[in-house]
């Protein structure tokens, strides 16, 4: 039984990983938009931001259910 314990952390780990692809996407599409359109980059710079700080906050997420299977 101990071992599902690590199987279940390592799919929750998938979390991480996912969290950085959105947050690579957010800013790769950021950066898309500000090419074509730069008089409105700075307006959604902040929109940017956020949008990765709600990723990043589920993929920490997902780290601390991770650690939590593994070491309880």
């Amino acid at each position: 039984m101990e071992g599902l314990n690590y199987i279940g952390a390592g799919l929750a780990c998938f979390g991480v990983g996912i969290a950085a692809l959105g947050v690579g996407n957010i800013f790769g599409n950021f950066v898309s938009g500000a090419l074509r359109n730069p008089g409105a980059a700075k307006d959604q710079f902040t929109n940017a931001i956020i949008g990765a700080a709600l990723a990043e906050g589920l993929g920490l997420f997902a780290f601390v259910v991770a650690m939590i299977l593994a070491f309880m």
